[in-house]
């Protein structure tokens, strides 16, 4: 892939029609009729059917298709505190992903409010307008109160992917990397860099999987979090550990997996010599891991090694998750993403990296082959098979857990509903775009 300059990204995101999205009409609008039934007085007769049923909303507005991105910007990627319209490009880009890997469509909305009971007020006033809202780019400790008063108050989905996304992503990967090495999750010893929402997100989810916390060292820019420590959150000292050890260094010593989600560098080569055989490096610092992949591989051939990046193996990507975990809730009408359909989202990505590769991916990814190993532990990003079977298995869990308002019935037909609808929509954006 080529190396993305300053100047390209200005001009992809300036060329032409400024930005990523754009509004497009449903629906006829080229006769006197058309525009009678789409404003007024047509339009009485769907506002009055929704005041005497709130769900036929559903049946005539693009609620059950539409998401909020919503951000106030205190935690955009690795820019951190850059103000919501300075993360407006960010969440344009989120509305895009969405669109083409799953055909969702986004409003994407910056709030330009700190205070978390402004936000959640906020969030809660424009939420009749959408099927589901997708928090981003939040900061930490705020996002986790923020994100779980909004599921308490509302009954669509509420989701901060930078929490959760990176959490199954990385979750997928996990059992993978453990099915490889014959590693027992049980008995994993996990070093973690870095102590804000990803990091605290991803390591509950890991005890979801069955890691130990007394197995877990977390470490945060000062240390460590110990009990020797006396300036803690109430998010850190879930993770408190009982060693008397105080460095990354000291942590990485004997240790089965690393995790980071940090800054770059933070490892050295002779941290990485001394954890323990076989062990799986999840370096996810972007866009500079906390070790090289290089530095990596020179210094053991025995790791399983993943990052955020796309120019290295086992790319660590949220799109592999949130675009296909809001299609399933939405499709289902769930109320809520639970913990159930975060960990179907999960299994069903590692289930299908053990699949057959399938030429359209070795052709997208110019590879001549690719199966199932230390290499290759979740599937890539442009895998079209992803639709079909991350988004079943989400629906599938919310009704098997009572959140689904709108059960699925005949699974093969909802399955090549979904197939249809990317093809669809790829189609069409082929036709826009003149290919």
């Amino acid at each position: 892939m080529p190396k993305v300059t300053k100047e390209d990204a200005l001009l992809y995101h300036s060329r032409g029609r400024k930005g990523k999205l754009e509004v497009i009409p449903t629906k006829p609008y080229g006769t006197q009729f058309d525009l009678s039934l789409a404003y007024t007085p047509g339009v009485a007769f769907p506002c009055l059917e929704i005041e005497k049923n709130p769900d036929d909303v559903y049946q005539y507005t693009a609620k059950g298709n539409l998401v909020a991105v919503i951000s106030n910007g205190t935690a955009v990627l690795g820019l951190g505190d850059i103000g919501a319209m300075a993360g407006k490009p960010v969440m344009e880009g989120k509305g895009l992903l969405f669109k083409v890997f799953a055909d969702v469509d986004v409003f994407d909305i910056e709030i330009d409010e700190k205070d978390p009971e402004k936000l959640i007020e906020i969030c809660a006033k424009i939420a009749p307008t959408f099927g589901g809202i997708n928090l981003e780019d939040i900061k930490a400790p705020e996002c986790f109160e923020i994100e779980k008063r909004l599921i308490e108050m509302l009954d669509i989905p509420v989701f901060h992917d930078d929490q959760h996304g990176t959490a199954i992503i990385s979750g997928a990967g996990l059992l993978n990397a453990l099915e490889i090495t014959g590693k027992n999750i049980e008995d994993l010893k996990v070093v973690v860099s870095g102590a804000g929402a990803g990091a605290i997100a991803c390591t509950k989810f890991y005890v979801s999987l069955g890691v130990r916390k007394e197995n877990i060292v977390m470490t945060d820019s000062k240390g460590v979090l110990n009990k020797k420590r006396k300036d803690l959150n109430k998010y850190k000292l879930e993770f408190v550990t009982d060693r008397n050890i105080d460095t990354l260094a000291e942590a990485m010593k004997g240790a089965d997996m690393f995790l980071g989600l940090s800054v770059a560098n933070v490892v050295t080569r002779e941290m990485l010599a001394s954890m323990a055989p076989n062990p799986i490096v999840f370096a996810m610092a972007n866009p500079v891991p906390e070790i090289s992949y290089e530095d990596a591989m020179a210094t053991r051939n025995d790791l399983i090694f993943a990052t955020g990046r796309s120019d290295y193996p086992n790319q660590i990507n949220n799109v592999l998750g949130f675009p296909y975990i809001f299609r399933g809730a939405l499709d289902v009408r769930a109320s809520v993403i639970n913990e159930e359909m975060k960990l179907a989202a999960s299994q069903a990505l590692a289930s299908l990296a053990k699949e057959p590769v399938i030429p359209e991916v070795l052709k997208a990814y110019n590879l001549k082959e690719l199966k199932f190993g230390k290499d290759y532990i979740i599937p890539k990003p442009l895998d079209p098979r992803l639709i079909s079977t991350v988004s079943p298995a989400v629906a599938r869990a919310a009704m098997d857990t009572g959140v689904a308002k709108f059960p699925i019935t005949d699974w093969e037909a909802y399955k090549k509903s979904l197939d249809r609808r990317l093809r669809d929509h790829i189609q069409k954006v082929a036709g826009l775009i003149g290919i």
